[in-house]
């Protein structure tokens, strides 16, 4: 088994900046993909019409997607 070689610590800050903004980007897709999907306008409801049963469930989605995403963006590398 060869010897372990310490990754340098700006290799580390690079790769978790770039997986992040990739994880922020593809949450922001996939938000904007649901809001085409569903019959209703997400903004309307949440801002206009306040409605609390609608902002559980959109951040229920987007927690769902961020804990896929993120092990998806930790397989990767």
């Amino acid at each position: 088994m060869p010897p372990m070689v310490p990754i340098p610590l700006w290799r580390l800050v690079l790769d978790a900046s770039v997986l992040g903004l990739a994880g922020i980007a593809m949450l922001i897709i996939g938000y904007y993909i649901w809001e085409l999907v569903t019959p209703y306008n997400l903004r309307r409801e949440l801002q206009e019409n306040k409605n609390v049963a609608v902002a559980v469930v959109v951040a229920a989605f987007i927690v769902g997607m961020a804990i896929v995403i993120g092990a998806a963006l930790i397989l990767i590398k």
